[in-house]
């Protein structure tokens, strides 16, 4: 699946034009409007890092970078415009999505501790992975450890993991990749 694909998706869920399962679930649609607009709102205002940059541009061979993600998962809202972003500076980035819970799905090569967690993010070259990341910037699992060990609420997780995330700004996505992408 394309960008364009992925993003005409959403736009069908939050139309509520989708109605196969989790789509069918109010729920989910409500995750998914939700998702729709943080998603949309790091698109438009969210900043890539000049450093960033650089080593994005010094990709000199084609790359296949597969997206293994759910339109109501809210940590893509807030990762995946970060990864568009960077991988749009580089024509020789080819940016591929799979939905996790299709039939072509490759999640469960890419397991986190044995749970099929997003989304996860497939560096390819000549079709051999060289770099894997997700399903959170590291700094946020250790943010979200401490939280449960707080005992706080699901409820409660949701909002500071949010808050998390718009604090961050992006900054720790985008030094894990570029991090990655640097050591091949």
């Amino acid at each position: 699946m394309t960008f364009k694909e992925y993003l005409d998706f959403f736009q069908r869920i939050v139309r509520q034009e989708i109605k196969i399962n989790p789509y069918n679930d109010l729920k989910y649609v409500e995750f998914t409007k939700l998702n729709f607009s943080r998603f949309n709102r790091w698109l438009k205002i969210g900043e890539i890092h000049d450093e960033c940059i650089d080593t994005i541009l010094l990709i000199d061979e084609p790359q296949e970078w597969v997206i293994i993600s759910e339109h109501w998962c809210g940590d893509a809202a807030h990762s995946l415009p970060f990864i568009i972003k960077l991988a749009s500076y580089n024509s020789l980035i080819d940016l591929k999505f799979q939905l996790r819970d299709s039939k072509d799905s490759e999640i469960d090569l890419y397991l986190t501790n044995g749970t099929k967690s997003i989304p996860i993010l497939i560096g390819r070259k000549n079709g051999e992975d060289i770099f894997k990341w997700g399903p959170r910037p590291k700094s946020c699992i250790k943010y979200i450890d401490e939280l449960k060990r707080k005992n706080k609420t699901n409820d409660q997780l949701k909002g500071d993991i949010q808050k998390w995330y718009n604090t961050n700004k992006g900054h720790e996505i985008q030094a894990e990749i570029c991090c990655l992408l640097k050591r091949n």
